[in-house]
């Protein structure tokens, strides 16, 4: 499996959610299992089957996560050279050609896209469209709508 760009910050969030899974939620799942046998038959014990079900899920996303740190190429976007140039990682502020509103977006990994705060993946159209651009350019995103312009005003290595 090949690298997968992640920010410095996404992968502690990933840490943080390990760590919670590992410290926290399996051994409180433990707990409900060994309560619900107690209660003796597990045919019908819909206690023991909904802890089961939970230890399943929780589980399966610690590996998951495991899975996505072992493979993270993390990339610290402040230890960056500042070229004016966007690379991953790097906070753009556009302007919209047609409206002249003016947009901030980071450029992130995929799991760590959240488009409502500003974090657009490094796969989608418009991240697609500013790499490699500099201040200044004009970068041309293909949207559901048509193509839209954005002057880069700015890259910041935050």
């Amino acid at each position: 499996m090949s690298r997968v760009p992640m920010t410095a910050q996404g992968a502690a969030q990933l840490e943080a959610e390990l760590k919670q899974l590992k410290s926290e939620t399996r051994p409180r799942i433990i707990q409900a299992i060994a309560e619900a046998r107690a209660h003796g038959d597990l045919k019908e014990n819909a206690e023991y089957h909904a802890a089961r079900e939970q230890q399943g899920f929780t589980e399966g996303r610690i590996q998951e996560i495991e899975g996505k740190l072992s493979h993270a190429q993390v990339i610290d976007v402040s230890q960056l050279p500042k070229t004016g140039k966007v690379v991953f990682g790097t906070t753009v502020v556009l302007s919209d050609e047609e409206t002249g509103e003016e947009h901030r977006y980071q450029i992130v990994g995929e799991d760590e896209a959240d488009a409502k705060a500003g974090r657009v993946s490094v796969t989608s159209p418009i991240a697609r469209a500013l790499i490699g651009k500099e201040e200044g350019e004009i970068a041309s995103v293909q949207a559901p709508s048509g193509v839209k312009e954005y002057e880069i005003l700015e890259v910041l290595y935050l």
